[in-house]
Order: structure tokens, then sequence, then C-alpha cells
């Protein structure tokens, strides 16, 4: 298996299972035009936040919903990695596909973005559990010391940069043949499915090869 520069196009599909180790290279190759997607698309969409190291030298992609139980677990674990490594990008990417609390969750958090308190509103939400309400998100995010008017607010500010991000995580998703949630991209593997903390550091590992 080769490692792809980061114009190389994207095409690859997504491997079963969720081990290290199991995830698929993302392969290049001879997309219509219109499909075309390339490793900057995917890791350095100008419009997402970035958390951990924005200089750092490996990125980390996860495409979450704040519904998904598995990406609520997951998240201590992502955090502490990127925490405790000091060299990581992190890049979440909103993919709300549970409805539409899952769609006013990240609409609030990424008005947050633009008051300069997204990671504050990302985590107290992650930090739920189970199923999501409109109500529960506004009580979660008020408790978390924020406006949830002002997060409205930043929102529709610029509503059209961030619906045109989830819409390109979406199609970014479909094109790379993601299923489900989580799914994150280290480097340039994907991976299916949670990753313990010990899994992370090897993905990374990997990456840094």
């Amino acid at each position: 298996m080769s490692i792809l520069n980061r114009r190389t196009l994207l095409v690859g599909g997504l491997a079963t299972g969720g081990a290290l180790g199991t995830g698929a290279l993302l392969l290049s190759g001879g997309a219509p035009a219109a499909q075309e997607l390339t490793i900057d698309d995917v890791l350095f969409d100008p419009a997402n936040p970035v958390l951990g190291n924005p200089d750092g030298d490996v990125t980390i992609v996860e495409f979450f919903d704040y519904q998904c139980p598995y990406c609520k677990s997951n998240h201590p674990a992502l955090s502490e990695t990127v925490a405790a490594d000091g060299n990581i990008r992190l890049v979440m990417k909103d993919w709300p596909i549970f409805g539409a609390p899952s769609i006013r969750a990240s609409q609030l958090v990424l008005g947050a973005a633009e008051i300069g308190a997204y990671e504050n509103a990302l985590n107290a939400l992650m930090a739920t559990q189970g199923r999501l309400t409109e109500k529960a998100i506004e009580q979660t995010l008020t408790e978390a010391g924020l406006d949830v008017d002002a997060l409205d607010k930043g929102y529709r500010a610029e509503r059209r940069k961030w619906d045109g991000l989830m819409a390109r995580n979406g199609n970014q998703a479909a094109q790379l043949g993601i299923r489900g949630t989580p799914a994150f991209i280290i480097g340039t593997t994907i991976y299916s499915g949670a990753m313990s903390g010990n899994d992370l550091k090897q993905a990374v590992a990997q990456a840094r090869g």
C-alpha cells in the first residue's frame, strides 16, 4: 500500500469492522470530474473548526452525530489522545444523520464558533446521554455557561457557510462509502466504528510512519 499525497483523489470504500488495521487506504482512481474529492477537501476544509494543534503533523477527522451513542462514548478517549499527543489536528465533521435534533445541535455548536465557544459547546453536547430533544440541547448548552440565543445568532449570521459545510460533509461521507458514525480518517486511512485510546495512538503512529 502506498502513502498518498494531499492532492490524490479519494474514491476509496470503507473497510468493514472497526478494529485497528482494518481501515482501507484512501485509494486514487478515475472518479468522474463532478465526483472528484481530494485529501485536502476532507482534511482541510477551511470552514471546519479545528481542535487540538492547528499545525499538527497528523490530522484526525471524525464523522459524527451528537445523538450517536458510540460517538459520545468514544469522545473522552479521542480528546485525551489529542491532548496527550500535542501534535494532532482534530477535525470534527458534523454529519447529523439522526434527525432534526442532530441538525439543531450542529447548528448551535457551529454557531458557537462565531463567538469563540466551539469547543465548550461541542464537549457539552458530547457528554450527554442518549437521544436529544431541542429542549435538552438548549438546557445542556445553558448549563455549560453558553447563551443559546447568541449561538443561534452566530449560526444564522453565517448560515450559508455552516449549511454548506454540513452538506459537504454528507457528500464526502457518501463518496467515501461511510455508512455510519463514528468513522475516522487518520492520516490517509479510514477506520470504521469506535476506537479505543490505544487504537487511536497506534493509528496516529502508523500515519506518521
